[in-house]
């Protein structure tokens, strides 16, 4: 039993202790008109970032024989966060079709300009040489002004898997040195073709013929395209990543990521990620163009820069713009006093989901000029503090068709769901903002530019993307799916963007074969 005397000593102490914590300095209650001082627990510390990729690659012990006879030069070993490579310089000439193997422990690097072939002219109709690149395979730029430039009359098969994507980069990659805010570190890929351009390097010249050329962008040696075969094939890049390109080659001119000039229909463009591109996620420059599943992420210009008479498609398009950086998801041609040149730009753009964070340079996500025809179909625009659509010059809104002068009629906008900033709509050089709302078309043909997003996982389409109705692409053309969705990514079930990707802060894709954007894959 409890001793009654025990339990009197226990009450006496309490009753004491409460006794002594009463006055002048005691902590009122709630209601007392006194101060309360709540002393929250201190927050716990932020998780600590990933470690790095295990070390665990070892170099090989030298470079493959390929058939070009320059051969590969070993250029010793490389170490970054994720082990030590052998690096095998490819010669600033491939004159012979050339394989380069995918071999554990090896990359490839390029030390400078290198060119796959030699220009063949506008008017030829062989193939001389193919470079042939295996899935899996790594390429890095060694220097800024390192760049691939596949000449006119060759091709590049650069023919990843979804397993093995082929990943172009930099030396700073390769190293471990880069954020997710490094960009132009090395130059870029150049498809260069013999299809019909406009705004010749030759004053006289005829634009859409043979005599009519252009120098790539940048470039100070030769490096020409345009020509008169529209179905003209350069090669294939499929399952490809593009990483932190764009580096200033000469004046203030910049590769892309993907440069293509005067390609043809024949070239295969599909699953193909631009990263950190110092410039445009791609820039396609005349030509007849086809690309499907293109995913930009961090451009530091534009994404689809379309210009000098393309005829360009292109399907499934996600494009992510890194916070406060960037300019436009679209922008199509120069006002110019060639933008009245045949053939003129015809572009469609179908399943793309635009994610615009920016709003510096065009002011605009998408703008549109120098004649241009142009189709948005299927599109979904996150666009809230920049406007939507800006268009310039009067010829570029015309409304009447001239089959004479290779005039479409005004942008077609269907199915296409906005949140803009304000103004929503922009007009200049003759254009009125009236008139670009009209071409929008807001409350008609599916178009909405009051759209509240519920985009999952950023660029996943949700329940007010799913409720809007489709437009039937393939009315277009061919080359285009008939797709019940609008968007880019129809839902959580539809994965066409993941594994091949390489993830980042900006955009994160989901399981990747690759891992982080700013790491090198280990397979």
């Amino acid at each position: 039993m409890f001793d009654p005397k025990l339990r009197g000593i226990v009450y006496a102490t309490a009753a004491a202790v409460l006794v002594t914590g009463c006055g002048a300095d005691d902590i009122a209650s709630p209601g007392t008109g006194g101060n309360i001082t709540i002393n929250n627990p201190a927050p716990p510390p932020p998780p600590p970032p990933p470690p790095p990729p295990p070390a665990t690659v070892t170099p090989a012990t030298g470079c493959p024989t390929i058939s070009d006879a320059q051969g590969l030069t070993d250029s010793g070993t490389i170490t970054g966060p994720t082990g030590t490579y052998r690096v095998c310089t490819l010669p600033a000439q491939i004159n012979t079709s050339t394989t380069l193997p995918k071999v554990t422990g090896l990359l490839y690097r390029l030390g400078g300009r290198v060119d796959v072939g030699t220009d063949q002219g506008a008017t030829s109709t062989n193939t001389a040489v193919t470079l042939t690149i295996a899935p899996g395979v790594i390429v890095f730029g060694g220097t800024g002004v390192s760049w691939l430039n596949v000449n006119r009359g060759n091709r590049i098969n650069a023919i990843g898997t979804a397993a093995l994507p082929i990943i172009f980069t930099s030396r700073d990659n390769v190293l471990g040195l880069n954020t997710d805010s490094s960009i132009g570190q090395w130059g870029g890929v150049v498809l260069n073709g013999r299809a019909p351009i406009t705004d010749c390097l030759a004053p006289a010249a005829t634009p859409g013929t043979a005599a009519c050329e252009r120098q790539v962008e940048g470039a100070v040696d030769p490096a020409r395209y345009g020509g008169a075969n529209s179905a003209d094939n350069s090669g294939r890049l499929s399952y490809v990543q593009i990483r932190y390109s764009g580096f200033v080659l000469s004046g203030d001119s910049e590769l892309q990521a993907l440069t293509t000039g005067g390609v043809g229909s024949g070239t295969v463009l599909n699953n193909i990620q631009s990263f950190n591109s110092s410039d445009d996620a791609a820039e396609f420059f005349g030509g007849s163009v086809n690309m499907k599943y293109f995913v930009a992420v961090g451009a530091d210009d534009d994404n689809l820069d379309t210009d000098t008479g393309v005829k360009a498609n292109f399907q499934y398009v996600i494009a992510v713009q890194r916070q406060g950086a960037g300019d436009s998801m679209i922008e199509a041609d120069s006002d110019n006093a060639l933008d009245g040149n045949t053939p003129r730009q015809n572009t469609r753009v179908a399943n793309f989901t635009f994610i615009q964070r920016s709003n510096i340079g065009n002011l605009s996500a998408i703008l549109l000029r120098g004649g241009t025809d142009y189709s948005l179909v299927n599109g979904v625009i996150a666009s809230p503090n920049t406007s939507c659509l800006r268009i310039s010059r009067p010829q570029t809104i015309s409304a009447t068709a001239d089959a004479s002068i290779d005039e479409a009629g005004a942008p077609l906008v269907r199915s296409v769901v906005a949140q803009c900033g304000t103004p929503a709509f922009r007009g200049s050089n003759g254009v009125s903002e009236a008139e670009v709302a009209g071409v929008f078309g807001s409350g008609s043909n599916g178009n909405n530019s009051a759209f509240t997003p519920s985009l999952t996982s950023l660029f996943i389409n949700g329940a007010s993307e799913t409720a809007v109705s489709a437009f039937n692409a393939s009315t277009l053309n061919a080359f285009f799916d008939a797709t019940t969705y609008v968007g880019a990514v129809r839902d959580a079930n539809d994965t066409w963007y993941a594994g091949w990707t390489c993830n980042s802060a900006t955009a994160t894709f989901g399981t990747s074969v690759t891992g982080l954007c700013t790491s090198l894959p280990t397979y």
